[in-house]
């Protein structure tokens, strides 16, 4: 009898540890309310980074003044810089250190922009994914230390850096980047006189005065588990990336620093001109005719994690033949 009841009590606890594991595995597929069973990417990859879904307000209803009336600018703040035909618009980082999304309109155009300050990136898509015209707010999520984006009309989570939906209904489909120049303030006001400015005034109350992540841009640390790691350059050296089809290349700025400013370069089989300005802290890529192709800049470690087979620049030595 007494051997019966162990094993009848061995097969409970069995069966209860079974049931705890299944509950421990599902529950790790499921983070910030966000299903990750058939995630594009490792589900044990992806990271909640401490806010819950929406613990960082996206900005829905930008306010914007005048070059003259944003004084709450200094000159040298970074701000991402968009221009969508005759309309220009400067995003202070300032402010998307402390929100990363903001949906917007400029003209018939539905833009969002998203900023990842852990990976010092700033990206600007087309909203629109065929007929559907997206609104997008922040996961609370991370992969690579990349900020995941969602939809609100699906849940489908977005990988910033990958442009692309890794769960949820629109998974596999792709964001269209348009192109962004990340420069000081009065870099982008001197090139574009009549351009609108992100004001202060988000619906929430912020530091705005105050940099929440002052000194990461100088570490060597991350805060978050990497896929691909390269001790190539320093972790934070910021670099213009680009990805054509299948191809993806890097062109650091302490290599570009030493070029005259000017470079031109073969890539994907076509010819591209990197514009560089070290004052500025500006680098874009612009075509055989000079447009401004999309690109993103950011830091290299988060570069290399998403493509760790990326060709790199590098600078001939002067002199060389």
């Amino acid at each position: 009898m007494l051997n019966r009841t162990l094993c009848s009590l061995s097969h409970r606890c069995c069966a209860l540890l079974l049931v705890l594991l299944a509950s421990a595995t599902a529950s790790a597929q499921v983070l910030n309310g966000f299903d990750l069973r058939q995630s594009l990417v490792p589900a044990d990859q992806i990271f909640p980074g401490g806010p819950a879904k929406d613990g960082i307000p996206a900005i829905d209803r930008p306010q914007f003044v005048a070059a003259a009336k944003a004084d709450f600018l200094q000159s040298d703040d970074q701000v991402l810089g968009l221009q969508v035909q005759d309309v220009a618009r400067a995003y202070p980082l300032r402010i998307l250190n402390w929100h990363e999304v903001v949906n917007d309109q400029l003209g018939p155009d539905p833009v969002v922009i998203t900023y990842c300050p852990l990976c010092g990136t700033g990206a600007v898509f087309d909203r629109r994914v065929g007929v559907k015209v997206l609104s997008f707010g922040v996961s609370g999520l991370l992969y690579n230390n990349d900020v995941l984006l969602y939809d609100r009309q699906t849940n489908s989570l977005w990988s910033q850096l990958m442009g692309q939906a890794i769960s949820g209904p629109m998974k596999g489909r792709r964001l269209r980047y348009l192109p962004v120049t990340h420069t000081r303030w009065d870099d982008w006001h001197q090139a574009h006189a009549a351009t609108q400015v992100l004001t202060t005034d988000t619906g929430a109350q912020r530091s705005y005065d105050r940099n929440p992540y002052a000194g990461y841009d100088t570490s060597n640390d991350v805060m978050f588990p990497l896929r691909f790691r390269s001790a190539g350059l320093h972790p934070k050296e910021r670099v213009l990336a680009v990805v054509m089809g299948t191809q993806a290349k890097a062109y650091p700025f302490v290599e570009l620093a030493k070029t005259n400013g000017v470079l031109n370069d073969h890539f994907a089989d076509r010819r591209w001109t990197i514009r560089f300005d070290p004052r500025a802290g500006r680098a874009t890529l612009h075509d055989e005719h000079g447009v401004q192709a999309p690109a993103v800049v950011g830091y290299w470690f988060a570069w290399y994690a998403f493509h760790p087979e990326t060709a790199v620049f590098r600078a001939e030595a002067k002199g060389r033949p």
